[in-house]
């Protein structure tokens, strides 16, 4: 269900303009505000983690991972953590996150970001020290990215076929668009 996957923001940046098209390369990532605050519930452990991961092309980049303990079967109130359990939580999100991040470019981790598989690789690995209820990709920043290369723009963008374009709105006969005083 692709509503499922509307909650994740990705900013783009314009690196070069030719002519009437931008090419845009990835410049950070982030979960929707009513996202955040809906996963957020009373009567569990909150774990966030942040860690500085370099890719194989050149770009650091900060990850922000928010996960979420859950009760396991025989527990009846609450589904707290103790403060050593949270630390080795934080400690196996950190070290996924770098072996996933590390060994790839900046296409392939945007790649992984759209169908969020390194917050499951998260939850699934740390599981056996606490069992999670959810891990997720809270934010993604690009702190440093190598010089301009126009080149490795080009080849991100003639990946895609040359036709496709979005499609047409179609107009009423004889539009004109409105005159505007002040821009």
């Amino acid at each position: 269900d692709k509503t499922q996957d509307i909650f994740r923001k990705f900013k783009l940046q314009v690196e070069d303009v030719q002519g009437r098209h931008c090419l845009t390369n990835f410049h950070g990532m982030d979960l929707t505000h009513d996202k955040l605050c809906g996963m957020v519930l009373k009567w569990q452990s909150t774990i966030e983690a942040h860690v500085d991961v370099k890719t194989t092309d050149g770009y650091t980049l900060r990850f922000f991972v928010i996960a979420f303990t859950k009760k396991q079967e025989d527990q009846k109130s609450h589904a707290y953590a103790q403060t050593t359990r949270i630390k080795k939580l934080r400690a196996e999100i950190v070290e996924v996150v770098q072996r996933e991040v590390a060994r790839c470019d900046l296409k392939s981790v945007v790649q992984k970001l759209i169908p969020d598989s390194i917050g499951q690789d998260a939850m699934n690995e740390a599981s056996s020290i606490f069992p999670l209820s959810g891990a997720l990709v809270r934010k993604v920043k690009v702190l440093k990215k190598p010089k301009l290369d126009l080149g490795r723009i080009l080849e991100l963008h003639s990946e895609g076929k040359a036709d496709e374009f979005g499609e047409g709105v179609p107009r009423p006969d004889h539009y004109e668009p409105p005159v505007v005083d002040a821009v």
